[in-house]
């Protein structure tokens, strides 16, 4: 199996596997946590261009468990997340990862919430390394281990 289908069959399965526990994944904590992994994923190498930008709102916006929220409100605070970084990268991945482990309180969402990076960064058929390196950083900010997510 090539790698690209490998990509899209796991991200895949874990939409599938979010699309099962939408109804637990509705807090406040769980929805800050998952716009700033949208946000790192799409900034994960250090630049956040139009196009990706609007690519991951485009995902954020269609995403069936983020039919939760109000799609504006996701997106203004997907915006700001990537304006924190676009201000000051390092610093604001570090505020970023703060803002993930506050899902580390329920063990459901903090899983959630890395799905959905998977979801976002595998998305496009191309979860890369960088992608796959805040991803596993917000699985030790949230106390999870990063193999069993694959990564």
């Amino acid at each position: 199996m090539a790698l690209w289908d490998r990509v899209k069959e796991s991200a895949q399965a874990m939409q599938s596997q979010l699309e099962a526990k939408k109804n637990e994944l509705k807090s406040g904590a769980f929805r800050d946590a998952s716009m700033a992994m949208c946000a790192l994923v799409a900034a994960a190498d250090g630049t956040i261009d139009a196009s990706e930008r609007q690519r991951v709102a485009t995902l954020i916006a269609t995403n069936d468990v983020l039919r939760n929220f109000a799609a504006d409100d996701l997106r203004r605070r997907f915006d700001d997340c990537l304006d924190r970084l676009a201000a000051d990268f390092e610093f604001g991945k570090v505020a970023l990862l703060q803002e993930v482990a506050k899902a580390k309180k329920k063990p459901a969402e903090a899983r959630a919430v890395i799905q959905i990076g998977i979801v976002i960064g595998g998305a496009d058929g191309d979860f890369d390394k960088t992608e796959q390196g805040v991803v596993r950083e917000a699985c030790f900010a949230l106390g999870l281990a990063p193999h069993e997510f694959d990564l």
